[in-house]
């Protein structure tokens, strides 16, 4: 009888994607997020002219005006919602848009986005509205069939907007 001895080499495991977090921004996660709002900007043909004032302004100061959650991992932020308030007047209804939401381009396919809308659901619930309401591109088909499977449901745009400077 004949033995054949095996050498094996170790497996090395295969390696894991890091766990991904969804919290709201914090004031050191400006710089990570106005570079993901330029490269939101460029997918779209368009320039951010946004500063780091600004976002912080907006975001941090004492009468916030937007709110952002961003996914996190392994301590880089890989992309983010912003969210803002809206209001039904003739129904007295609060509502929040999903004024932007991204993720980084090697991080796509994975639900990051889908975690992000689950999340800002959650956080326009917990802030007494009764809807969240988000807007695409016309062409934008990609970003249509997204948001009618996290259950969103088209509707018609009616009327013109119009809009005056204050500055």
């Amino acid at each position: 009888m004949h033995s054949t001895v095996l050498k094996l080499e170790p497996v090395q495991p295969a390696e894991r994607p890091p766990l991904v977090t969804i919290r709201a921004a914090r004031p050191g996660d400006l710089q990570q997020i106005l570079d993901m709002i330029a490269l939101h900007a460029e997918c779209h043909g368009d320039t951010a002219r946004i500063s780091a004032a600004d976002l912080d302004r907006d975001l941090f100061s004492e009468r916030p005006w937007i709110t952002a959650l961003v996914a996190e991992a392994g301590g880089r932020l890989i992309g983010y919602a912003l969210l803002a308030p809206l209001y039904r007047a003739m129904e007295g209804v609060r509502g929040m848009e999903l004024n932007q939401l991204f993720v980084r381009r090697d991080h796509r396919g994975h639900g990051i986005g889908r975690h992000l809308v689950s999340r800002a659901r959650e956080h326009a619930r917990l802030s007494g509205c009764g809807y969240l309401s988000v807007s695409a591109a016309t062409g934008n088909f990609q970003a249509h069939r997204f948001y009618e499977t996290m259950n969103f449901r088209a509707g018609p745009v009616t009327g013109m907007r119009y809009v005056q400077s204050l500055g």
